[in-house]
């Protein structure tokens, strides 16, 4: 990775972060992360809520049968008389008017007063007309701005406790206040106080949170709790031994507005709420909700993870294994949740690892894309598109600027351009040079190799550079062969049209040299240098017309490829000492054994 492409990066995921803690701090994904908590609470239902909580439901049925609610306060006469033997009956209804005919209430009130286990609720304001918000201060209750109580002589002979519910802004019930504070004192829920009555040590729930505030477990569904209908008890119907020493519930469970939703049930009266609270302090489970600090740190982590997978992995790899920390975190919060009651909010995590991993993919999708264009730019018309494509395919960077490499050079001239080019008008030179280089070039990317450069009416071809090509020396005399044998039609049309002969001469030597992108920073071209060079190109000045010669060295590791005649020691321009000569007459057989069957131009 060069410095351009990580200074983007550095500045790229810097706003990313930015990003991803403007969206934690403002609770963009907070739908999600409710979404997530709630199928959490679904899952780990057990179905299975405490044997001694009993609802006594105001249903269909018993409306039908009694008449419409609100009934005669004396209709529960006869059944506090049932519910005698309970440890504590909780009505799920206010009564906070009087009725029409005070002789009712007070007969109510009287049957009340001997019975010390009945809790009549209250309701706490904690808005009012002039004032339109909740105190809340710091390590104290949630102060209510007014206590609503049943009428006086029903709250005498009663204990109360309050049942406001905490609704979220989707409208569900996820919490409740196991205690408000009043301008008349503290006062318990009603789920609180049902399981003080019972004998539950719940004291500690209260330290918890600053304003006594729990997270509801809702282990069971409405058909979980053991239900009768009201109107079954009053008459007598169900033993009063059933609620010896229990817990009774009573309220609404008929169409109306007494119902909410909850992440179990999109509509569940909320005297089954309040029973699952209170199956919930019986069974003294919490709810603990990891902190702000813990996320922040997984959101790090995350976005860390998806930089390097991106950079570090291919796509496909850094795909996958984007999806397994996904699977991840999401199966180890559920099981966090699921075995110790933790909840761990990884919706922010999970936003920030594939909001950075599809950032990131793009601008190195762009900058691969640019590498693959640049290197199509600079080689496609030199190399070959095997070649090309490898390059494209390439997961390292090539290696430009100067390399030591063995490479194969092949020089070439056209012999007899001179005296052609003075009968030809200039446009029929360009045509006839682009015609000769056209075979050439096709020759030449057949056999692998890289085309240098063109020189007027020569050319420099390398084998073996910029990618490895084994037996490059093979498909450097290869690629000799097939131009000097695809040069006899272009010869005889040459001599047909303008009377004169033209051929070629090759040179061909092995050799290591520096390769790479050689110039200034304002021109550079992808090209060779050395000692193996120059003497590849004396070799071609050494050549005859229709001829080949290579080098002892290139001979020594091609003699079994290809027919040779030695042509002897000849003393180089520049050299001090002689070097031996091989021509090629004949192209035996292929580096993988098998012989030459089909010869160019035949």
């Amino acid at each position: 990775m060069n410095k351009k492409i990580r200074s983007y990066l550095v500045v790229g995921n810097i706003l990313i972060l930015l990003i991803c803690l403007a969206i934690f701090i403002t609770g963009a994904f907070q739908v999600l992360s409710r979404a997530l908590y709630d199928y959490n609470q679904q899952t780990s239902m057990t179905h299975a809520p405490h044997e001694d909580i009993i609802v006594i439901e105001i249903d269909q049925e018993s409306l039908d049968l009694i008449g419409t609610f609100p009934w005669s306060r004396d209709i529960y006469i006869p059944l506090l008389e049932q519910l005698a033997g309970a440890k504590a009956v909780a009505f799920d209804i206010t009564f906070a008017t009087k009725s029409d005919d005070p002789a009712v209430d007070q007969a109510f009130a009287e049957e009340l007063a001997k019975h010390d286990h009945v809790i009549i609720p209250s309701t706490v304001e904690m808005e009012s007309f002039f004032r339109k918000e909740t105190l809340v201060k710091k390590g104290e209750l949630l102060k209510g701005q007014k206590l609503n109580r049943p009428i006086p002589e029903i709250a005498a002979a009663s204990k109360t406790a309050h049942i406001n519910a905490a609704i979220d802004e989707d409208g569900f019930i996820r919490r409740t206040w196991l205690m408000l504070d009043t301008p008349e004192g503290p006062i318990p829920s009603l789920g609180y106080k049902i399981a003080e009555m019972y004998g539950a040590d719940v004291q500690d729930y209260l330290a918890d949170h600053p304003q006594a505030e729990m997270n509801i477990k809702f282990n069971s569904s409405t058909k979980d709790f053991m239900s009768i209908p009201f109107y079954m008890v009053i008459n007598g119907e169900v033993p009063a031994e059933t609620f010896t020493d229990r817990i009774v519930l009573i309220g609404f469970a008929a169409a109306g507005d007494d119902a909410k939703p909850t992440p179990v049930d999109n509509h569940m009266y909320l005297v089954y709420a309040h029973a699952n609270i209170v199956d919930q302090l019986l069974r003294h489970e919490k709810i603990t909700v990891i902190g702000d600090l813990v996320i922040l740190v997984l959101i790090l982590a995350a976005m860390a993870a998806s930089v390097l997978l991106t950079w570090r992995t291919k796509t496909v790899t850094s795909v996958a294994l984007q999806f397994l920390l996904t699977a991840i975190l999401l199966g180890g919060q559920w099981l966090l949740f699921q075995k110790l009651l933790v909840y761990l909010d990884v919706v922010y995590p999970l936003a920030a690892l594939w909001l950075v991993y599809v950032v990131n993919l793009a601008v190195k999708t762009f900058f691969e894309m640019k590498q693959k264009q640049f290197i199509t730019k600079q080689f496609g018309r030199y190399l070959s598109p095997e070649l090309v494509k490898q390059i494209a395919k390439s997961d390292v960077e090539l290696p430009l600027g100067g390399v030591n490499k063995e490479l194969t050079i092949l020089f070439l001239d056209i012999r007899g351009f001179t005296p052609l080019s003075e009968k030809l008008r200039p446009e029929e030179i360009v045509d006839f040079l682009n015609m000769m280089f056209d075979m050439i070039t096709n020759q030449v990317l057949a056999n692998k190799g890289t085309i240098d450069k063109f020189i007027g009416d020569a050319a420099m071809i390398l084998f073996n550079a910029p990618l490895d090509v084994p037996h490059h020396e093979y498909h450097a005399v290869k690629t000799a062969y097939d131009i000097q044998n695809g040069m006899k039609s272009v010869q005889a049309d040459i001599l047909q049209k303008y009377g004169v002969e033209v051929s070629i001469g090759i040179g061909i030597n092995t050799g290591e040299v520096v390769v790479g992108n050689i110039g200034s920073y304002l021109r550079v071209d992808y090209t060779a240098i050395g000692d193996a060079v120059n003497t590849a190109a004396r070799i071609e000045s050494n050549s005859a017309a229709n001829q080949i010669l290579v080098s002892e060295e290139t001979y020594l590791r091609t003699k079994n490829f290809f027919r040779y005649r030695e042509v002897g020691e000849k003393q180089m321009k520049g050299k001090s000492a002689s070097i031996r000569l091989y021509e090629v007459e004949d192209w035996i057989a292929r580096p993988d054994g098998e012989e030459a069957k089909i010869k160019v131009g035949e």
